[in-house]
């Protein structure tokens, strides 16, 4: 039910935007495991990460156009009252030049043309004066100083009070930059220098893009990922259209379309033909060399190139939108989420996954240029897995581990921003849209800004170095008019099956032979360690939400095999080592214990909880401070003896997570995990501790109904 859907989505924003502002604000961002503000300075450091915090409210300002999209002009008003008197600029504070741009800038310009918008309509904002604009000119200054370098590509970096140069900058000795972060500045920069008529800030940017175009590699005409800001030599020369390069592309075909310069569409076309006859190996887009584009650099994919079926929609290419889509759904259905990189075979390179927007982006683009409802159907499984594995009771926290379904106290402004934008319209009527947004271009961060900023006043484009001619065919300057070409309805339906088969393995021939080859490029991958096993906490009142990352054993029971799991109650072993018989064997026996390492073996401490009767163990770290988040996945190894006499499973906890469950067994007194390879499906969970309640409140237990795992979910409170 479409119309289900989208308010299921507004009110998600609902409450996620309450929260946020109850629990939150003004800090950065809200960490939904903690339900509190995160504070850069007061959180242990997350290292790159953290350079999108600056102490600004960046949430509030991220949202701000997302608010009017959602027809909560209101809250808009009350939002904007919050930036005008709460967020200050001038902090002491080393930020990325690049998140703060897309992020705060962006947010700021998107916030301010629906201020405009919303005056000129005459119902809200009577009061607005251009204080957003005030504001982000004064982010863009603060900006400039990054700029301060021979090729005019800007530092990674910057103080937001001190800028570059001087030692209380505390940044400025950097000598490398990512191509996508210095090429994906001219949206915000020309659209601030356009709103205000001041082009200093179009001139930098432009002279940036103006770089990294004749420093591309000339004979394949694509760049790579990371360059010398100073000497413009490559350093890292591996090429997608994956992290480290994605909006640079991205933002030669929107530059285009924002500011109508033909240069931005020449430019674009060139790399895209190198795109297409290199990278794109269809439904796969594989990295290459840019010196030897016809050799793979390597055989994974990163979850950041799923934008790029959405701009080749704006570029008019639909069939290879529509195969690279599907095989990153296929993905998607596979592991929940788009893990943050994958390899050929489509198994999980990189577990996490901080729930990124691009699939649902290139899933409301391929929707509107198709009208396909097959893509609803995306944009729902989209959605229900974000409810069903994400939803936690402060927001939507991060996956640490799609694997096992662990989460990370972390939800990134972006999910906000973009995230709800594009299933909101993916699943919005045109009743329900109070603007035209045809009026308007994307940035990156999905923030607004008006096309009719082509025709505001600006200074003459600085003319560029190149002096080679640029190619001029006709079919770049033109959009294919795919139902023209294609009028077979089906035509969507009949690229996709095929890509669905070989990520399915139950493929006809073509499909084995695809599936054949990827297997081949991915041999070359070092073999991988045991993957990492889940504990849940599936008793009231956590019903399952809680899993934590836990390491194997290398002995006892393969939990892999396991249908089921291990679940019991845990009870603490005395001695908590677990290096001697236990002296509360009789608490013990038919549960789960809790240890701490060290002292004896892991094989030791297995076997005497097994005399007492156990059913499984987790090992606590004794290191205080261990986190899976900073270690990595550790493994329990055996004694060096045989250990076919241990049967039961042994997971192994770091610290912090250990701790948690410490905590909750402090407070709740009972509590009941399941010990198993991934994390369990929450409803079953939840169906099962009220079973447990009603149990209790009927005493006698053969009274019920007898219920096994097979028995279907429906049985009443009555029953």
């Amino acid at each position: 039910n479409k119309r289900f859907v989208f308010e299921m989505i507004v009110s998600g924003f609902d409450h996620i935007n309450d929260l946020r502002l109850d629990h939150a604000y003004p800090a950065d961002e809200l960490m939904p495991l903690t339900c509190r503000g995160r504070v850069r300075g007061l959180e242990p450091s997350r290292g790159d990460v953290d350079d999108a915090l600056g102490k600004f409210s960046l949430t509030l300002i991220d949202t701000l156009d997302t608010l009017v999209l959602l027809n909560k002009t209101t809250e808009f008003e009350e939002a904007v009252r919050r930036v005008l008197t709460d967020v200050r600029l001038d902090n002491d504070i080393v930020v990325s030049v690049f998140e703060t741009n897309i992020r705060v800038l962006g947010g700021l310009l998107g916030g301010h043309s629906m201020a405009v918008m919303l005056k000129d309509a005459g119902h809200h904002m009577q009061w607005y004066q251009d204080e957003l604009l005030h504001m982000a000119k004064d982010v863009g200054l603060r900006l400039l100083p990054a700029f301060n370098t021979s090729s005019g590509l800007p530092y990674p970096r910057v103080n937001l009070k001190h800028g570059i140069r001087g030692p209380e900058s505390r940044t400025g000795t950097e000598t490398d930059t990512c191509t996508a972060c210095a090429g994906t500045i001219i949206l915000e920069f020309a659209a601030l220098s356009r709103f205000t008529g001041d082009p200093v800030f179009e001139v930098h940017a432009r002279r940036a893009l103006d770089f990294l175009w004749e420093k591309r590699q000339r004979n394949s005409n694509l760049v790579g990922t990371t360059i010398n800001i100073h000497s413009g030599e490559w350093v890292r020369r591996d090429s997608g259209v994956g992290a480290g390069i994605d909006s640079y592309y991205e933002y030669l075909l929107k530059a285009y379309i924002l500011l109508g310069d033909d240069l931005f569409l020449q430019r674009f076309n060139i790399h895209y033909a190198s795109i297409m006859k290199y990278i794109s190996q269809p439904p796969l887009l594989l990295d290459v060399h840019i010196h030897k584009p016809l050799l793979p650099a390597r055989t994974w994919m990163d979850s950041l190139l799923a934008f790029f079926p959405g701009l080749q929609v704006l570029k008019g290419d639909i069939r290879p939108a529509i195969e690279t889509h599907e095989m990153l759904y296929q993905v998607t259905k596979k592991h929940n989420f788009l893990p943050e990189a994958f390899t050929t075979d489509f198994r999980v390179h990189w577990a996490q996954h901080p729930l990124r927007p691009e699939f649902a982006e290139s899933t409301y683009f391929l929707y509107k240029a198709t009208k396909d409802p097959y893509y609803l159907e995306v944009g729902r499984t989209v959605l229900d897995n974000l409810n069903r594995f994400a939803r936690v009771p402060c927001g939507f926290a991060a996956m640490k581990d799609v694997r096992t379904g662990s989460h990370e106290d972390r939800m990134d402004s972006f999910f906000l921003a973009e995230m709800f934008k594009y299933l909101f319209l993916l699943f919005a009527e045109e009743e329900d849209l109070t603007f035209n947004v045809e009026d308007y271009i994307f940035t990156t961060e999905a923030h607004l800004l008006p096309l009719s900023l082509s025709t505001a006043p600006h200074a003459p484009s600085p003319p560029t170095n190149t002096t080679e001619e640029l190619d001029d065919s006709n079919f770049d300057w033109t959009c294919p008019n795919t139902r023209l070409l294609f009028p077979d309805p089906a035509f969507p339906r009949n690229l996709r099956d095929p890509i669905r088969s070989a990520v399915d393995k139950s493929c006809p021939q073509d499909g084995m032979r695809f599936m054949q080859e990827m297997m081949e490029l991915s041999s070359q991958q070092q073999k991988e360690q045991l993957p990492p096993r889940a504990v849940q906490i599936v008793s009231h009142p956590f019903f399952g939400r809680v899993v934590l990352t836990s390491g194997p054993a290398q002995f006892g029971t393969d939990l892999s095999k396991s249908i089921t799991g291990v679940r019991g109650f845990v009870t603490v072993a005395e001695p908590y080592s677990g290096c001697a018989e236990l002296s509360n064997a009789a608490f013990v026996q038919g549960r789960i214990a809790l240890l701490q390492r060290g002292q004896c073996m892991f094989a030791e401490k297995a076997r005497h909880i097994m005399k007492a009767g156990a059913i499984g163990g987790i090992v606590i770290d004794d290191n205080e401070g261990s986190s899976s988040d900073t270690a990595p996945l550790f493994q329990m190894a055996g004694d060096g003896r045989n250990t076919d006499d241990v049967t039961l499973p042994l997971l192994f906890l770091f610290y912090k997570e250990g701790n948690i469950l410490l905590e909750a067994l402090k407070e709740y007194r009972e509590v009941e995990v399941l010990l198993s390879d991934k994390a369990r499906d929450r409803g079953e969970y939840y169906y099962w501790s009220v079973l447990h309640m009603t149990r209790q409140y009927h005493s006698v237990y053969c009274s019920l109904p007898r219920v096994n795992r097979n028995t279907a979910l429906f049985l009443s409170w009555n029953d």
